[in-house]
């Protein structure tokens, strides 16, 4: 294929890549986040799938079979935590204003910047190899494509030296375009998800060619691959030699990586929008990596089918080559360079951040070479000079080195340097006893046997070192040999050096956290970290001391610009509800100012330049748990005037509803006040008026006068009857009562009521019931109500009305149900309510409206409870249940 072809649609790719970085920046500007989707965010962690996964996986399936599978396995497994550690990480960074891997674990340990420069310094070392690892891809990929060498004409005329300056020229346009104190960048971001989308696609297009283009299928691959025994092992899982400390210890690599890797923490932590999309990210992710591996195992079984003795690592491209499908090979080398580039972009901008902070501007801050005025450019010039050497480092290696190892081998090597962070961050999350003193002793540990059996060695296969180093170790010393340390045989290489190294890194920040207790500074830290979901919005300043608001207004606006500065004290001035000239620097402020730079410039170096311009009072671990108690207290207090707030606002609701249902009963009561009266005005005053009346409708007039004059004294009887039973104020007069004779006694009391209604009253009591401890007046006073209101709404010609007592274990039931109209079903919820009478406006009985809210305010005094059931056009049936006195229920049983 034509060079020119191929470094065309490399460079249209680059280009597109910068459209897409340049639209998500464009769009973040106007407010509309192309980030802030949760498929977005877990396209953008397929930067986990690099050239490793594009062609290394397939040499590692080629040669191994379905080894390649760890390495997606672990992730696969890390997912299950995702929303218990991924979740508190990036909690923690965006309270504390964290941008990197390093400054995550400095923060932890007191802020401390030699722990910081350490992480930043095993990052860069460790990471080297994995850089060189996505150069190596292009460069493989592109001598596939073109059938040229890349460096046959030295640096200057090899394309992976500019394929890599062009990679460092996106990463310095849209990494460190600006300085942003939340560190996001949204153009990036959206071009890694785009990429990750490109190679899946890519990738199961290559995969689909394979296998139903060149075979008949899966079936026909494992079919063939049966046929040659050396295939046929391959696809064998387990056996007599199935080495299971090295499948789980790949398996634990990869799944601690995918949270420590720089450019994993850059896309999980540092870029999270919104830490509910873990939520969903945590299963889109892992059906990302069951995708884009789904063809692995039968594109390597296709190209030793069809290829044999071909570089297992160049399948991808080779295979739609033999196979006359160039176009398609384009692609696939266009998905290849789509993974690489994805890392690079994102590992060098993290990469290039803990540089800038914890190594360059600290080393800056000590020989004074920062100067006065807005630092901002400076920090930013530095992260791109960052940029630059760390992929020229990259390619240095790749150089040096790359030749003498296959891809998922340089890729494990940078994975085995970053394990080392596991124990101080994991542990520093979780566990409040971890000291600086043990991270920092772990870490130097860690590394250096990492540095000693594993990097080494790789240098030393390179013939940079010679080989007895390896085989004879140092000085012919076999104890000492790196990949057989101490006599320990029988483990791979990576597995031998995983275990030495994370025995030492743990082993020692154990030891010595146990052996001393921790500072009140890595105390305050910790207690930050560990119990960050505990402390919503509350936590704890643990800082004591004198600053002057003008020095700390200085220093903002020397890192943060002057227009950024003056936006932190506006809001913090109107939080307090004063003047920024009227702040006081108190800790708070102080705090907020460390933070809002630590954004900037790391949580380290914040501290440093913070403590340059303030006179911090040292804390003792006593202080610490002051300060942590009074904020417990102040939040106490929050939440005590939080209820109380809420319980006033309900309380005034609560009046506004007294107020309201005073206003309609006084509306009530006047209304059935004026209604006897007009009626006894009218008729008074037609008599009045008319003296020659005669005796008859004279009669009748009085009589009219009479009832109605009646009528008003019930009415206003009873209403001074409900608010005295409402407002606790009536008489009660309990005593044994026979709840039969006090029926029988109202059913005689009402029986002239009845006859003149034509009406029937039967009533269903049996012989003897237990006596009740209640007010026998009241009493009589409900059955006369309930009594009264069935005659009114019975026919006219066969009414009748059956009362019902009936006895249960521990109470009494009446029932007075009637066979009049019912109770419509819209009226049954207010027919207790004060001055709510059924039926309509024409044909409703005279009466006050009061009698049923009275009569269920008294069964609701003496314990029982009054309801009602009816089917409109059936009748009603009013009904009450009354708790037997104590020892009721028992005597009752006995008289039966």
């Amino acid at each position: 294929m034509s060079p020119a072809l191929v470094l065309g649609a490399s460079a249209g790719y680059l280009l597109a890549l910068f459209l897409v970085a340049a639209w998500g920046d464009r769009r973040a500007a106007d407010g509309r986040s192309v980030i802030d989707s949760a498929a977005v965010y877990a396209l953008s962690w397929g930067v986990y799938c690099t050239a490793w996964t594009y062609f290394g996986s397939v040499g590692r399936a080629a040669t191994g079979g379905v080894w390649f599978l760890p390495i997606y396995l672990g992730p696969m497994l890390a997912m299950l935590v995702a929303w218990v550690v991924l979740r508190k990480m990036v909690r923690i960074a965006r309270t504390y204003r964290i941008t990197s891997i390093a400054d995550f674990i400095a923060g932890r340990y007191g802020k401390s910047p030699g722990l910081a420069a350490l992480v930043t310094l095993i990052t860069v070392v460790g990471i080297v190899p994995y850089i060189a690892l996505q150069l190596k891809a292009v460069e493989a990929g592109y001598r596939v494509l073109t059938g040229h060498g890349g460096d046959a004409a030295g640096w200057l005329g090899d394309g992976t030296f500019y394929v890599a300056l062009a990679l460092a020229a996106f990463a310095i346009i849209f990494g460190t375009r600006h300085l942003d104190v939340a560190e996001r960048h949204e153009g990036m971001v959206a071009a890694i998800a785009f990429e990750s989308a490109l190679k899946l696609v890519a990738f199961l297009v290559v995969g689909g060619f394979v296998t139903w283009g060149l075979f008949g299928g899966m079936a026909d691959i494992w079919a063939r691959a049966e046929a040659v025994p050396d295939l046929a092992r391959l696809m064998q899982l387990g056996g007599a030699g199935f080495d299971h400390a090295q499948w789980f210890a790949l398996t634990a690599l990869s799944a601690v990586s995918v949270l420590l890797l720089p450019r994993q923490f850059q896309v999980m932590v540092v870029e999270c929008v919104d830490e509910r999309h873990i939520r969903r990210a945590a299963w889109l992710f892992p059906a990302y990596l069951l995708l884009i591996n789904l063809f692995v195992l039968p594109i390597a079984i296709g190209g030793l089918l069809l290829l044999g003795d071909a570089d297992p690592e160049t399948f991808v491209l080779s295979l739609p080559l033999s196979q006359g499908a160039p176009a398609l090979a384009l692609l696939a080398y266009l998905g290849g360079l789509s993974a690489a580039t994805g890392m690079l972009i994102v590992e060098t901008v993290a990469v290039s951040t803990m540089v800038c902070n914890d190594l360059v501007m600290p080393g800056l801050l000590r020989v004074g070479r920062l100067g006065e005025g807005d630092l901002t450019r400076v920090i930013l010039n530095v992260r791109r000079a960052a940029i630059v050497a760390v992929l020229m480092l990259g390619y240095l290696y790749f150089h040096v080195a790359g030749e003498a190892y296959a891809l998922v081998s340089i890729g494990l090597i940078s994975f085995a340097a970053v394990a080392q962070f596991a124990p101080a961050l994991i542990g520093g999350i979780y566990w409040r006893g971890g000291t600086r003193a043990g991270a920092i002793a772990g870490l130097v540990a860690g590394f250096a046997v990492w540095t000693y059996t594993l990097m080494l060695p790789s240098v030393a296969k390179s013939g940079w070192i010679p080989a007895g180093f390896v085989t004879e170790g140092p000085f012919g010393i076999g104890l000492l040999a790196p990949e057989r340390l101490f006599g320990l045989t029988g483990l791979d290489s990576l597995t031998h050096s995983l275990f030495w190294s994370l025995f030492a890194n743990v082993g020692l920040y154990v030891g010595l956290s146990l052996a001393r207790e921790p500072s009140a500074r890595e105390a305050s830290q910790a207690l930050l970290y560990v119990d960050v979901f505990r402390r919503p919005g509350a936590e704890p300043v643990f800082w004591r001391g004198r600053a002057r608001l003008d020095d700390l207004r200085a220093l903002a606006g020397r890192f943060l610009g002057p227009a950024r500065a003056e936006a932190i004290f506006d809001e913090h001035a109107a939080e307090a509800g004063v003047p920024v000239p009227d702040l006081v620097a108190d800790a708070r402020l102080v705090d907020r100012v460390e933070r809002q730079i630590a954004g900037a410039v790391g949580t380290a170096s914040a501290r440093v330049m913070v403590a340059s311009v303030a006179q911090e009072e040292p804390l003792s671990v006593e202080d610490v748990f002051e300060i942590v108690s009074e904020s417990s207290q102040l939040r106490g207090y929050a939440r005590a005037l939080e209820t109380a707030t809420v319980e006033l606002r309900e309380a005034n609701e609560a009046l506004k509803s007294l107020d309201h249902l005073k206003d309609d009963f006084m509306s009530s009561v006047t209304h059935e006040l004026r209604t006897p009266l007009t009626s006894i005005r009218a008729l008074s005053e037609v008599m009045r008026d008319t003296p020659d009346i005669g005796p008859a409708e004279r009669d009748e007039f009085l009589r009219i006068i009479v009832s109605e004059t009646e009528r008003l004294g019930r009415l206003v009887n009873q209403v001074l009857d409900l608010a005295k039973i409402e407002s606790g104020h009536a008489e009660w007069h309990s005593t044994d009562v026979d709840l039969r004779t006090i029926i029988l006694d109202a059913a005689r009391a009402v029986s002239e009521l009845f006859r003149e209604r034509g009406a029937r009253l039967d009533l269903a009591l049996p012989d003897t019931v237990p006596t009740l401890r209640a007010d026998p007046d009241r009493l009589t006073q409900v059955m006369l109500n309930l009594l009264s209101n069935a005659a009114k709404f019975v026919p006219d010609a066969g009414g009748r009305v059956e009362v019902r007592l009936r006895p249960e274990p521990d109470a009494l039931v009446v029932e007075v149900a009637d066979n009049g109209p019912g109770v419509p079903l819209a009226d049954q919820a207010t027919v207790f309510e004060k001055f709510r009478q059924g039926g309509d406006a024409l044909t409703r009985p005279a009466g006050t409206g009061l009698g049923l809210p009275i009569s269920r305010q008294i069964v609701d005094h003496l314990g029982g409870r009054m309801w009602l059931e009816s089917e409109p056009g059936r009748g009603a049936c009013f009904a009450f249940r009354l708790p037997l006195r104590p020892g009721g229920g028992q005597e009752w049983a006995q008289r039966c």
